[in-house]
């Protein structure tokens, strides 16, 4: 008798929408031009929406600067790359934007791959079969990613508690003082919205002989001069081995890359499957990329604006006596505490207000702790903070939630 594989599958999925867990993506269509405002296509109609959950943070997405180079890139070249970097699939666009990124964090050297999520497992998956005996030291609230390219290298995983440098340096301390290895930490955790200690680890790191691998995807774009990060804002990105970066949320379009020493960028470009056997980034892409880097390593406006409306959103939510929790970054968590109930709200709010904030729920962050993570941007005006506030309000009073983070 065959196994009963649509009954296993239909039982997971059953068990997810029990735990009111199961994912439901929302189709919109955002409005070039009209920016956070989008159209909610759902039962063969369509209603306006504000959105408030994006991780283009700067509305990068919609600039004039990286459209325009976008066009230009197709009409130049036509659409994808046509194969790996490898075969084919370098073009003088891929080029110019790893040697912009270089200069960004002031390495010798940057390497893109096709997301941020793939540029941490690629590398550090490949940093373990590189280093043999290495021991990774990671933060508790790491990414996904993170986790993913750890496990795939195989190799010995020691988590410390988040941000907590007496654990880091008590497991360091433990560990063979021969063995490579290697810290891996993030600089913006982005459900929390804290900030990793960058200098801190850096000191902990050179006192251990330990490599510092910093994910910099919540930060890029966002923090520091040129938009280099909170590495470049704290003064510590040349104490940094290896940088590793997003093109899809500050930047406004898509990819990943890390940035290091020459030799560090070749062993990985040489050695690491997830970038050898997958097709480059279409040439419009690198080059809406290219212009995006550029404009923000010269303009702060993008960046001030969007600090600006994260405080002011913060102070009316706590004015309002709803459950904001407390983020030093630009990232605005509203604490619900169910998973239930954190669709429950997230619906109401895009149903009866126009409001789409998705609902972030267990494996992202653990069961007890759901929440609604808002993401104001330089492009979101101030009566519309004003009106998500209002509708939240009530909200909260009509589903009788709890009104303390």
């Amino acid at each position: 008798m065959a196994f009963a594989y649509l009954s296993r599958f239909r039982d997971a999925l059953a068990g997810l929408r029990r735990e009111g867990r199961y994912r439901v993506f929302t189709d919109i269509v955002r409005a070039r031009g009209d920016y956070p405002r989008a159209d909610f296509h759902a039962q063969g109609a369509k209603r306006p929406v504000v959105v408030w959950c994006s991780n283009d943070y700067l509305g990068m997405g919609q600039h004039p600067k990286v459209l325009a180079a976008m066009h230009e890139a197709v009409d130049a070249v036509g659409a994808g790359s046509g194969g790996t970097r490898n075969i084919s699939g370098t073009t003088h666009y891929h080029v110019e934007l790893e040697a912009e990124l270089a200069d960004l964090h002031g390495k010798e050297a940057a390497l893109l791959f096709t997301s941020g999520f793939v540029s941490n497992d690629a590398t550090l998956a490949t940093l373990a079969k590189l280093l043999p005996g290495l021991i990774v030291f990671s933060d508790a609230l790491n990414h996904a990613s993170m986790i993913e390219g750890i496990r795939h290298g195989g190799v010995e995983k020691r988590v410390f508690r988040h941000n907590d440098m007496a654990d880091l340096e008590a497991q360091l301390g433990q560990a063979d003082p021969t063995a490579p290895k290697l810290i891996a930490f993030e600089s913006v955790y982005s459900m929390d919205g804290d900030f990793g200690p960058v200098a801190a680890i850096c000191d902990l790191a050179e006192k251990y002989g330990a490599l510092t691998y910093l994910d910099e995807v919540h930060g890029v774009g966002l923090y520091g001069p040129r938009g280099a990060g909170v590495a470049a804002r704290d003064g510590a990105m040349h104490r940094v081995d290896i940088v590793e970066g997003t093109l899809a949320k500050a930047f406004g379009v898509m990819g990943g890359y890390i940035a290091a020493s020459t030799e560090l960028i070749d062993c990985i470009r040489s050695f690491a499957p997830g970038f050898i056997f997958t097709t480059s980034l279409a040439p419009a892409i690198a080059a809406g990329v290219l212009a995006s880097v550029r404009h923000l390593k010269e303009s702060d406006e993008e960046r001030a604006t969007l600090h600006v409306r994260a405080s002011l959103l913060k102070r009316l939510l706590t004015e309002a006596g709803l459950p904001v929790m407390d983020s030093p970054s630009h990232i605005v968590p509203v604490f619900v505490g169910d998973a239930a109930l954190c669709k429950a709200v997230s619906d109401s709010l895009l149903y009866d207000h126009g409001i789409y904030v998705q609902p972030v729920n267990y494996p992202t962050v653990p069961r007890g702790s759901e929440r609604l993570r808002f993401t104001p941007s330089p492009l979101h005006s101030e009566a519309m903070l004003k009106d998500l506030v209002r509708a939240l309000d009530q909200v909260w009073t009509a589903h009788r939630l709890s009104r303390a983070a």
